[in-house]
């Protein structure tokens, strides 16, 4: 149970920061007041998926010591790395996915802590 909550508080705070930069594609280049931007159906969701993620982040912590917990949260870095490459098409270089690789090898060691 602790390790699904930990993957809600990941997948919960990816499509927050996913949110994020799909509310700041629609306001790239468009001369928009700032209360246009506070109705972007991006910024709250943005809010919402980031607003649950602490709250279940914080069940998390309640179930494991947060030497094992907050490393695991790395997986973000991952979940990013992808959702860029093959959702917003940005460039990923080969240094970038090495750290990718290390960062899943070093949640594995983790995880079989847990």
């Amino acid at each position: 149970m602790s390790l699904l909550l930990l993957l809600a508080a990941c997948l919960l705070t990816c499509l927050g920061q996913v949110a994020q930069k799909f509310a700041v594609e629609r306001w790239r280049g468009a001369s928009l007041s700032w209360s246009s931007k506070l109705r972007s159906p991006w910024l709250w969701l943005a809010l919402l998926a980031l607003g649950a993620g602490l709250l279940v982040w914080l069940l998390v912590l309640q179930r494991l010591p947060v030497s094992i917990a907050y490393p695991m949260l790395s997986l973000n870095f991952v979940i990013i790395t992808l959702i860029a490459r093959f959702v917003f098409r940005e460039p990923v270089d080969a240094q970038h996915w090495f750290g990718v690789v290390l960062v899943i090898g070093g949640v594995a060691l983790l995880g079989q802590q847990s």
